[in-house]
């Protein structure tokens, strides 16, 4: 899939080693004259969600005195559901969890919401790509993070398109907003649970029974839950989410 030749991309991530821990954020992004600008930048101590939302607040500053229509691609759907969902419940009960508790990174959802605001939703897209699925765009800001967060030195382009060395503007064509998985898929799903996980206003837990997680979840918009096979499987579906066991 290419997008229109009008449009801005940026791709985005973040990473925290321990989470927390220290953090590092990464942005690319192409603007429609055939320009590619690389940004980031390594903190002593963050969150892996609090890096996310940095990049993408990062990108959004870089782009916010260019006009035109601007797409975002994020492996984070803590993001996503975040700023196009959870985030009107969180306004409404001032800034708190449905469960009464404050709000995380609050600060930063904030600002994020001031510049989406400021650029008009209608000319704002997000989308979700999978991490580590070979698009090599979200494969770049992976590296870039995680290299930050590792403290490595990590070289930044700025220049043309035509010499940046990833075809960054080639992307799959079933790209889609994260989903809710469906209870009946989770339930059908072979062998014992090790755990089931949840995500309610932004919010991870582990559950020891399904019942516990349903109770949790049922009726509850952009809730996300899903059946762990083992301790790997746990950590692959956080990771999905954008968060890690600490996170628990």
């Amino acid at each position: 899939m290419r997008v229109e030749k009008q449009t801005i991309v940026a791709f985005t991530d973040g990473a925290a080693k321990g989470n927390p821990g220290p953090g590092g954020w990464g942005a690319v992004i192409v603007t429609p004259d055939g320009h590619v600008t690389e940004l980031g930048a390594g903190v002593a101590h963050a969150t892996n969600n609090q890096m996310e939302l940095t990049g993408a607040i990062q990108a959004l500053l870089h782009v916010a005195d260019k006009p035109g229509a601007l797409v975002i691609y994020t492996d984070s759907t803590y993001v996503i559901k975040g700023i196009t969902e959870w985030i009107f419940n969180w306004r409404r009960r001032g800034w708190k969890t449905m469960d009464g508790a404050d709000v995380s990174n609050r600060d930063l959802w904030q600002r994020l919401s001031d510049l989406v605001a400021e650029r008009g939703a209608q000319r704002l897209n997000w989308h979700y790509v999978r991490g580590h699925a070979g698009i090599p765009g979200n494969e770049r800001v992976d590296e870039i993070a995680d290299g930050l967060a590792q403290r490595r030195a990590i070289e930044l382009y700025d220049g043309p398109l035509a010499a940046y060395p990833r075809p960054v503007l080639d992307l799959p064509t079933n790209l889609t907003a994260p989903t809710r998985t469906s209870s009946a898929a989770t339930r059908a799903k072979s062998g014992p649970a090790f755990s089931y996980l949840s995500v309610v206003d932004g919010i991870p837990k582990r559950h020891a029974t399904w019942a516990d997680c349903e109770r949790r979840t049922k009726g509850r918009s952009g809730a996300l839950f899903k059946k762990a096979q083992n301790q790997s499987d746990e950590a692959a579906v956080l990771r999905k989410w954008g968060f890690a066991p600490e996170d628990l």
